[in-house]
């Protein structure tokens, strides 16, 4: 990236309540990813996704595949960011069933080589690791560039200066990750070998294959090799009628083995 390019950080947050220890923490790591990219000569525009207001279409989404004009703005935020801060709290030893629903609606290839922090707050330290053995997994499925420092925060760590250390590291590593390029040269060197084979359209949508055998037998055709009535099959060679009522398929010269 040029020097004065400004970058485009998305930061996702699943608080639910207002004010909000998620949000603040997003909000924390944000601001010191902003103060290191300029400090470095690149600007920062954020767009804060906040999950609670696109609840509905979030759920719409899930159950009917329908997209609302604010989860469409959100998509369109991920897709554009060069960084993402997604942050969650815990409830249930478990990532917010908000949060993971958000990231199930959207398309397996959106964040592929994007990179990623990842921070969640909880009411007790017991669920500290709950970000890298359950949100790291999900972001790795998608095939997102997480940064090797996750950030969680129980109550009694907001007055901790090892909040602020990890935080720090966190924001330093996404930095890095987004002045590297690394999301861009993927898509432009080799983002064939990373699109997800199911679950996915990854703009490659019109490229479709519908002269499949797939394709033709769900549109009430006949798969390769057949042809419309009256035709013949590939090679020239005339098709075969199907068997009478209680005709074998054996050949006759098979003596009746298979």
């Amino acid at each position: 990236m040029t020097t004065g390019d400004s970058w485009r950080l998305a930061v996702v947050s699943a608080g639910t309540s207002d004010p909000s220890t998620t949000r603040m923490l997003a909000d924390r790591i944000s601001g010191r990813v902003a103060d290191l990219a300029g400090r470095r000569g690149y600007p920062i525009r954020a767009t804060v996704i906040d999950l609670r207001e696109l609840a509905t279409e979030i759920s719409t989404a899930l159950v009917s595949q329908l997209t609302g004009p604010r989860l469409r703005d959100a998509i369109a935020a991920l897709a554009a960011a060069d960084g993402v801060i997604a942050s969650t709290p815990i409830y249930k030893a478990g990532a917010s069933g908000l949060f993971a629903s958000f990231f199930h609606v959207l398309d397996n290839d959106l964040l592929i080589a994007k990179p990623v922090v990842l921070a969640a707050t909880a009411g007790t330290a017991r669920h500290a690791l709950v970000v890298d053995e359950q949100m790291r997994s999900l972001f790795a499925y998608m095939r997102t560039m997480t940064v090797p420092t996750s950030v969680f925060a129980a109550p009694e760590d907001w007055a901790d200066p090892a909040l602020n250390k990890r935080i720090d590291r966190a924001a330093a590593e996404l930095v890095l990750l987004m002045e590297s390029g690394l999301a861009q040269r993927v898509r432009d060197e080799s983002w064939r070998s990373y699109q997800h084979e199911f679950g996915s359209a990854g703009g490659t949508e019109t490229g479709i294959e519908l002269d499949s055998d797939l394709m033709r037998l769900a549109a009430g055709g006949s798969a390769a090799g057949g042809s419309a009535a009256g035709g013949s099959a590939a090679g020239g060679q005339p098709d075969e009628a199907p068997p009478a009522a209680g005709e074998s398929t054996a050949d006759s010269s098979s003596d009746g083995r298979w």
